[in-house]
């Protein structure tokens, strides 16, 4: 075997790419293909990748587990289903036997389908969590304390008098664990008087410091920490690594919020957006300065960690209401809930349509911006 060709292959992104992708959305569909089961729906699909099939094999309920030639994402078709985004097909809904109508998808009642559809991104919640907190336990988490090395002129932190050498030990009278806390916190907190408890000279003293804000919904005190050796890592228990794991999943969901609604409302920058190249490309990183900065085991642990982060965006991702993703069936659930009666075939027909649109114009935008920066990166 050619292990130079696949060093090659790890260092440009590829394998960590394909290996973080197939990480997330393997749970993704599984939590749709669980529910779906436990609620005797009839799974004819589960596939990993579009387009042709490479490999797979039938399971004793006779569903198709298969790998296919695009890596790009997968899915679960269910009996019922038109296509691989869970369209109903109508036409042969309407001529199922008794039999068929009980294994149907779309004969089932809202609730259940709605869990069914739920279960996918509630997946990719759980498997962040799982992995943030199997990071904390096995490899354990950066902490460096939360010490002002300097303070940036005209910031919140000047005008509150922080000065070099103060440790934030606390802020709100919330117990700061190390810089990154601390960050976390401040973030959040734009517009909003914060009292921040340190540690100056061995004596405490409380301060009043009001975050500046920056971008959206996004805040800094301006100080800074400088490379330093007190930078330790820390293993976790297992209830404090799930808890930890919980907080950096929400954390996640938190600024991927916010970034997109700063995108709307033409605070942030859409240039960020990034498809799969880009996702290629911090795998890549991910791997490298894994080995270079610890060894294979912190490349893994580095790539997992990609991987929790992936998990939580499209978790996320999927729950918005644009039809043909999970968010925009749940929406026209919630729609038949209250009209005690599904939209016509019609107007489920133009809301899926709207939906295609829209996911693909985010794709060839994600693309665009993929290139782009491919371009600029090459010319610099």
């Amino acid at each position: 075997m050619n292990f130079d060709f696949l060093h090659g292959l790890a260092t440009f992104g590829i394998i960590p790419f394909l290996i973080v992708l197939t990480i997330v959305v393997f749970f993704h569909e599984f939590g749709h293909f669980l529910v779906a089961r436990w609620c005797g729906v009839k799974v004819l699909t589960f596939s990993i990748g579009f387009g042709p099939e490479l490999f797979g094999f039938n399971d004793r309920h006779d569903t198709r587990w298969k790998v296919c030639a695009i890596p790009l994402g997968g899915y679960v078709k269910f009996f019922g289903d038109e296509n691989a985004a869970s369209v109903p097909d109508h036409a042969a809904a309407s001529v199922m036997s008794e039999a068929e109508r009980k294994v149907s998808f779309v004969h089932q009642s809202v609730g259940p389908r709605a869990a069914v559809v739920v279960a996918g991104p509630v997946a990719n919640f759980i498997l962040s969590i799982v992995i943030f907190a199997g990071i904390f336990m096995s490899f354990g988490r950066q902490v460096i304390p939360a010490r002002v090395d300097a303070v940036q002129p005209d910031s919140a932190a000047a005008a509150a008098g922080l000065k070099p050498g103060d440790l934030i030990v606390a802020i709100d009278g919330r117990p700061i664990g190390g810089f990154s806390d601390m960050q976390r916190i401040v973030a959040g907190s734009s517009g909003r008087t914060l009292t921040l408890t340190i540690d100056r000279g061995g004596a405490s003293e409380d301060i009043k410091a009001t975050p500046t804000t920056r971008g959206f919904c996004n805040a800094v005190l301006g100080i800074s920490k400088l490379p330093s050796d007190d930078i330790k890592l820390k293993t976790e228990s297992p209830a404090t690594a799930v808890v930890l794991g919980v907080e950096e999943t929400y954390f996640v969901v938190e600024r991927s919020l916010c970034f997109v609604a700063g995108v709307v409302i033409g605070r942030e920058s859409a240039n960020q957006l990034g498809g799969p190249i880009r996702i290629a490309e911090v795998a890549g990183d991910a791997w490298k300065s894994g080995l270079d900065s610890g060894g294979i085991g912190t490349a893994i642990a580095s790539l997992l960690y990609l991987s929790g982060f992936l998990s939580a965006s499209i978790g996320l991702l999927n729950l918005f209401p644009i039809p043909l993703l999970d968010g925009g069936h749940l929406l026209f659930y919630a729609v038949e809930a209250l009209r005690g009666r599904p939209l016509s075939e019609r107007a489920q027909e133009v809301g899926f349509r709207i939906g295609l649109a829209i996911v693909v114009m985010l794709m060839i935008f994600a693309a665009y911006n993929d290139i782009s920066g491919l371009i600029r990166r090459a010319v610099s």
